[in-house]
């Protein structure tokens, strides 16, 4: 497949790399000359110095020779104007990213009118997620998600108590012909390894077989679908928090703002309804204790700084908050989170390129895909011959970290894979992966030319 990435910010170069690991070809275009150079040095693709923007540029590129066009800059309208030139020009497939709220409200018409066949919206994926997460208390719709005879459920260990304690490698015993695909501990998704040990508290993503599933989902689920919700505290009124505010203040809950920058202050008291905007510092105590944290179901940081964001959430759990959200970018902080206590850890870069990736992957080998948390997701694949990984038992495939092959649909037949177990053509193979090892996961689609498996 041949893509055009416009943009060789962020997330212009996590996309790139994803694709460059699906054997696809990839040319990277910005203004950037030095930025370009130092990708260019890392990744075997094509560069170009240039303005996307001007039409010869778009010729130079021959646009129309390409699958797919991804404009990821940093300005909505660079984005849609980009899009729209080479969808006139005949590129079939164009993407851009869009964040500004008074776009989104007039989207469709967007869409139309520029011929964008696919828009994604980081601030609005994440503020979706968070308020999943809250509202519904379950990342998968009503705990549990099914895809022909396989099935998965979320529950915490406290409603199995006899999980507790013990190591991944056991709870076959506990659970029977059922595989414990991920855990959710302390904010931070993790894929479990045999000598894993459950915990307290830890949040488990079941797979096996439906009926099975769904006698379990009776025993771990209270049949109420929503929480309790009714105050929660966001920290930082930007995209993801005006979104988010917007959203919980129409479900009900009573809603407080915090956002330090006074105009923005007024910006967002005329656009949203029912919700307390507080002009502020929110890493001021004083201000947190006045406005009665303490009395607060949840509490989410979303300012524009993880550092920020990660003080907030240790201050909010000081506070024995039920729920603390953060957004933070940076992969770095991974294991920092983990030790945070926090409830939930969202990085909208791992999930704008992971719902960009899978609009590019829709017409071949993608047949669904379902977010966990905003840090992991459940594929399924349709395996064909090409790929590396068919007809090798899977305890011989070098599987990347963080992916795990939880399930087959072979014809009428579902399998819950063990090491023996091969990959045959015409396959629906269910794949669990981390968001953060997204480039990795596109190499399990290599073609048999590929190095990736030796």
């Amino acid at each position: 497949m041949k893509v055009a990435i416009i943009g060789a910010g962020k997330l212009g170069i996590t996309i790139t790399e994803a694709l460059l690991g699906g054997d696809n070809e990839v040319t990277l275009v910005d203004k950037n000359a030095d930025l370009l150079q130092k990708v260019g040095n890392q990744l075997d693709l094509l560069t170009l110095t240039a303005n996307a923007k001007q039409i010869d540029v778009m010729k130079e590129l021959k646009i129309w020779t390409y699958d797919y066009l991804v404009a990821v800059t940093d300005n909505d309208e660079k984005n849609i104007v980009i899009c729209s030139f080479a969808k006139h020009l005949g590129c079939p497939k164009v993407i851009a990213r869009i964040r500004d709220p008074e776009h989104f409200r007039q989207l469709d018409f967007i869409k139309e009118a520029m011929g964008i066949d696919y828009i994604v919206n980081p601030d609005l994926s994440i503020s979706n997620e968070i308020y999943k997460y809250l509202v519904e208390k379950y990342s998968l719709s009503g705990g549990s998600y099914a895809s022909g005879k396989i099935a998965v459920v979320e529950f915490s260990t406290d409603k199995l108590p006899v999980l507790i304690d013990k190591p991944i490698h056991s709870v076959s015993k506990i659970l029977g012909d059922m595989l414990v695909t991920a855990i959710s501990r302390n904010g931070k998704v993790i894929i479990p390894k045999g000598d894993t040990v459950l915990l307290a508290g830890d949040r488990l993503y079941v797979l096996g077989l439906d009926e099975p599933i769904r006698k379990l989902n009776d025993i771990v689920h209270d049949k109420d679908q929503y929480t309790d919700l009714q105050r929660v505290m966001i920290a930082g009124g930007g995209k993801v928090g005006f979104y988010l505010a917007q959203k919980l203040s129409k479900f009900g809950v009573a809603v407080k703002l915090i956002e330090i920058d006074r105009a923005r202050c007024e910006y967002l008291s005329e656009h949203l309804d029912n919700v307390m905007v507080l002009h502020g510092d929110a890493t001021d105590p004083n201000l947190l204790a006045e406005e009665n944290i303490d009395e607060m179901d949840a509490f989410v940081t979303v300012t524009g700084y993880d550092e920020e964001n990660l003080l907030l959430a240790l201050m909010a759990n000081q506070h024995n908050i039920e729920d603390v959200v953060a957004k933070v970018s940076r992969k770095s902080y991974a294991q920092l989170i983990e030790k945070m206590g926090i409830s939930m850890a969202l990085n909208p870069l791992d999930m704008t390129a992971t719902n960009i990736l899978r609009f590019i992957q829709g017409s071949t080998h993608i047949i669904f895909s379902q977010l966990i948390q905003g840090q992991a997701e459940f594929i399924e694949i349709a395996a064909d011959h090409h790929m590396r990984m068919m007809n090798i038992p899977l305890s011989k495939l070098d599987l990347p970290e963080g992916v795990i092959i939880a399930a087959i649909h072979r014809g009428d037949e579902a399998i819950i894979p063990t090491g023996s177990t091969e990959i045959k053509e015409g396959d629906r193979v269910i794949i669990l992966c981390l968001l953060s090892n997204i480039t990795k996961l596109e190499k399990l689609f290599h073609s048999k030319r590929s190095k990736f498996f030796q």
